[in-house]
């Protein structure tokens, strides 16, 4: 015991001293600075004096020092045997003094980055010595120089810090650990929430959820709703845009009433229809039933319409309110002033305009409009509603805040242990189990067992058509996907590499949100246009009326007339024809594994007539490999090897990497004999707009004594007239993509290289052919290599020996020849994504934030400019999204002309007295719901098949090198 009491006062004086720095931070008095610090922290009055002191600084600092029971109880304990040590120790890990942590207090992380670490042996030795301090978990990566720690709210990082000095290691909280920490050290009261405020949280959320069911369901998963990731895109959280007032309240339509309004309004439809059941007074019984319905019932469409009047901006449903009110109390006016209102008068049976004479009720108008109403705006919610949840309801869960899941982390003593804790607690390095039937939390590899993945719509299509697949020791998993065994099967043990809002669907949920944005910015336009039809409503009901009235001297045709104007405009189509469309177009784009930017790249995709695909990342699958190497005469192949590999080694291309593969496998099997050297050292690798790369290299002479700098390039023959040895010249021809490896200015050898087909490429290719779409396939390779790929394909058109810094110029020359282009490519031509009309990403599945705000600059290490995103390893996706593209176009277009079709028609029925206004609102209901119908189909119909896009013109534009 002494000696650890010893050696925690050696951390304590180190705590101390290291803790100025932090009140200098956040203006905090220090203890150590307060004139009644103790000097002697081990006896019970010193314990007091510290107490006193941490309440005065936590009172300067503007903290909460209420005295509470838990306060009160550790400070009686302090004055026991042994306290004041636990108390010191407490205060010196930044608790208050006299108390220990709480079996209910929060913990928190810290990311480190650290610099001076010799060795990994030390890396162990530190994380051995953070895990000795109370209530503190670490995790020491050598490789990337970084360090993850779970502990107590309370605890000081500078304490953490210390444990690094210790050591010689410098190390600094990362910016996300910095911010999270000033969050929470200026958040008054932090260790007690309020009950207020809590209260508050919780109604908020329980009426988002009143406001859109099924928002509220919490999830673990990063981004997901509730989470601090998926809050980014604030109506998937219930949040509502500025036009959304215009919009009658979908939370006030309900089925209650729905049901007063059938039960108290069919009556008094079927009374004043039905001539002979009508009896005494029946018109006045009418008239109280009516009441509930046209105030209660029809109250959403009022508060709409006061609403807007309130704001300036006429709600969608404010010219049917209007004919509510109209008709009732017309109808109230008539029964109170005419002979209406006498026992045994009986209406008649008047459908159009035409027929109105003498005194008239409106009641059947106000009960059936508003009965009506409530029954189509009801299946428009839970419509609207389905829509606005599509994208997000498309993402895989992945583990829910209360789940738990099982970690393999090493104890303090060093031996691998099982913690069960919250996703929120993985670390990167951890080892995850994942049993049958549950969620990935977070992204990495799997180091143990076999299972059945359930990847959901971003894991790329099995062979069999599903989107599950079997995994194993070395294969990539990621955030969300499910094991789809029991609980008797084998569990998953994946090695966490990304956590939180780095995971792959934490990005999808940010490329979403963003997309989702824009989208709402065109909704908000679409409803203020259409708003607008209300007002021109109301002045041509009025128009109406009044000529009506001037025409046939009947006040009553002229109601009757303005009434079925009112309930004839069906502004609601014409807000929903557009949005509604695009929206389901995005979430069966991602429920697809597609990636939308927004809603202009449905058009623009839908409009292309030319497609490029560049070689490398696109059509061919899985790593490259080097399939052969041919030396000019004289020269060893081995050598050439050994160059191209020295020059390749810094860079992440794909072709780089195959050289570098091959000439490590080369070295292992000890090939090339004496002459060879193992290794070889290359200066500074350059790498010009052509793509060479150049460095010089120490290369042995012939005798192998002397080494001697050269200066060696590797490049890529844009056409066989740069190649003069016949030897090289035939091994250039001989398969494959060619490099060549040259130094002292001369060629001395030819790597050829190949790749994997993609085995969808051919379907895909002919899919868009079949489509009217010209496919282009841009390389760098010879026309003879290139074409040779583009035959095995179906791509007709090869635009070969195009360099890097050729090939943005070389996208738009063909757009400039007439095309509407798309451009497909990975992470290696972002500038040709750029410049084409749609820029198609491949191979990012690592990379998937959304890009910048316009399209003026890459975002780093994401998307950068591309329009569309498949997250897919699969061809397929392409023709796919062109024809939901293409059918999300033809919805749009079809639906803005039925609704304008429509209320045109509508209103010159109404106009001419033709049309009942029972008929009217019916027929304005139908054109809303068949437009939400035509739009809901795209979430259901079959994008593999391409009759749909079949029979448009292909473009004829370049005729570089085409197919005979």
């Amino acid at each position: 015991m002494a000696d650890t009491t010893s050696e925690f006062s050696r951390d304590s004086s180190r705590d101390i001293s290291t803790s100025t720095e932090t009140s200098e931070v956040t203006g905090t008095p220090d203890i150590q600075d307060s004139p009644e610090a103790p000097d002697t922290p081990d006896t019970p009055d010193a314990v007091n004096r510290a107490i006193a002191a941490a309440r005065a600084a936590a009172h300067a600092a503007g903290l909460d020092t209420e005295d509470d029971e838990d306060t009160e109880n550790a400070a009686d304990t302090a004055d026991t045997a042994g306290a004041g040590f636990a108390g010191v120790a407490a205060g010196f890990r930044g608790a208050r003094p006299g108390t220990t942590r709480r079996a209910g207090a929060q913990l928190t992380s810290f990311t480190f980055h650290f610099d001076g670490l010799a060795s990994a042996v030390r890396a162990g030795e530190i994380e051995a010595a953070l895990n000795t301090l109370p209530g503190v978990q670490a995790r020491v990566v050598y490789s990337t120089a970084m360090a993850w720690v779970t502990a107590p709210e309370s605890l000081n990082p500078d304490i953490l810090r210390g444990v690094f000095a210790e050591y010689g290691v410098e190390s600094w909280l990362t910016a996300a650990s910095l911010r999270r920490r000033s969050e929470r050290l200026t958040a008054p009261g932090r260790r007690h929430i309020s009950e207020n405020r809590r209260r508050r949280e919780e109604r908020l959320r329980k009426r988002r959820e009143d406001v859109n069911p099924g928002v509220g369901n919490s999830s673990g998963a990063p981004g997901a709703p509730g989470t601090a990731a998926g809050k980014r895109g604030a109506w998937l959280s219930g949040g509502q845009d500025n036009t959304e007032v215009l919009h009658t309240a979908r939370a006030l339509i309900t089925g209650a009433r729905l049901l007063v309004a059938a039960v108290l309004g069919i009556p008094v439809v079927v009374l004043q229809i039905a001539t002979p059941w009508q009896f005494d007074y029946w018109q006045w019984l009418c008239l109280a039933l009516a009441l509930p319905v046209v105030t209660w019932c029809a109250w959403p469409f009022h508060r709409a319409m006061i609403a807007g009047l309130r704001r300036g901006m006429p709600a969608l449903d404010a010219a049917s309110s209007a004919a509510i009110i109209l008709a009732y109390l017309y109808s109230a006016y008539v029964l109170i002033t005419g002979p209406a209102g006498d026992p045994g008068w009986r209406s008649g049976n008047i459908l159009i305009a035409w027929g109105y004479h003498g005194d008239a009720l409106f009641l059947d108008v106000a009960c059936g409009c508003t009965l009506l109403l409530l029954f189509g705006r009801l299946a428009s919610r839970r419509s609207r509603l389905r829509s606005m949840l599509a994208l997000n309801m498309v993402l895989p869960s992945g583990a829910t805040t209360e789940e738990k899941v099982t970690v393999v982390r090493r104890d303090r003593q060093g031996r691998p242990a099982k913690f069960t804790i919250s996703p929120a607690e993985i670390r990167v390095g951890d080892d995850v189990l994942v049993a049958g039937g549950e969620s990935v939390p977070a992204d990495g590899e799997v180091i143990g067992g076999r299972a059945a993945l359930d990847n959901g719509p971003f894991g790329g299509v099995a062979s069999d058509g599903q989107v599950e697949g079997a995994v194993s020791v070395g294969s990539r998993v990621f955030a969300g996907a499910r094991h789809l065994g029991d609980a008797t099967s084998e569990p998953l043990k994946v090695r966490v590499s990304r956590t939180g809002s780095r995971t792959r669907i934490a990005a999808v949920r940010r490329w979403i949100a963003a997309a989702e944005q824009d989208e709402n910015q065109l909704d908000q336009l679409a409803t203020r246009t259409a708003s607008l039809l209300v007002p021109w409503g109301v002045v041509i009901a009025v128009i109406a009326g009044l000529g009506w009235f001037a025409v046939r001297d009947s006040t009553d045709a002229a109601v009757a007339t303005a009434l079925t104007v009112l309930v004839a405009v069906a502004p609601v189509a014409l807000a929903v024809s557009t949005t509604l469309s695009l929206r389901i177009g995005l979430a069966r784009a991602a429920a697809g594994g597609t990636l939308l930017r927004n809603a202009d790249t449905i058009h623009h995709l839908a409009a292309i007539d030319a497609i490029i695909f560049n070689r490398a990342g696109t059509l061919s699958t899985g790593p490259m490999s080097v399939i052969g190497v041919t030396a000019a005469t004289g020269e060893n192949p081995e050598m050439v090897l050994r160059v191209a590999g020295a020059l390749s080694l810094e860079s992440p291309h794909r072709v780089c990497r195959a050289i570098v593969r091959a000439d490590r496998e080369s070295r292992d099997s000890g090939s090339g004999g004496a002459e060879v050297p193992h290794w070889l050292e290359a200066g500074q690798v350059e790498v010009d707009d052509h793509g060479v790369f150049s460095a010089t290299i120490d290369l042995p002479d012939r005798d192998g004594k002397p080494v001697r700098q050269v200066m060696a390039s590797l490049w890529r023959p844009r056409d066989l007239s740069e190649l003069t040895n016949p030897v090289l010249v035939n091994a250039a021809l001989s398969g494959g993509a060619p490099l060549v490896v040259s130094w002292k200015g001369e060629p001395r050898g030819v790597i050829n290289l190949a790749d994997t087909v993609a085995p969808d490429a051919s379907g895909a290719v002919d899919a868009l052919e079949a489509a009217g779409v010209e496919t282009f396939m841009m390389s760098r390779d010879t026309y003879r290599v290139a074409r040779r790929m583009a035959d095995s394909v179906g791509i007709s058109t090869v635009l070969a020996g195009i360099s890097p810094n050729r090939k943005a110029a070389t996208v738009r020359r063909v757009h400039s020849n007439g095309a509407t282009v798309a451009m497909v490519g990975d992470r290696d031509v972002l500038d040709c994504l750029a410049v084409a009309d749609v820029g198609i990403l491949m191979g990012a599945a690592d990379h998937l934030d959304p890009p910048a705000v316009g399209r003026t600059a890459h975002a780093a290490a994401g998307t950068g400019d591309a329009d569309i995103v498949l997250v897919r390893e699969d061809v397929s996706a392409i023709p796919e999204a062109l024809n939901l593209a293409r059918h999300v176009r033809s919805t749009v277009n079809g639906n803005l002309l039925f609704a304008w079709g429509y209320n045109i028609a509508a209103v010159v029925l109404a106009v001419a007295g033709v049309l009942n206004p029972l008929v009217g609102t019916a027929l304005m209901l139908g054109s809303s719901l068949l437009v939400e119908w035509r739009s809901a189909r795209i979430g259901h119909r079959d994008y593999t098949a391409t009759g749909g896009m079949a029979g448009r013109p292909r473009y004829a534009g370049v005729s570089t090198h085409k197919r005979t």
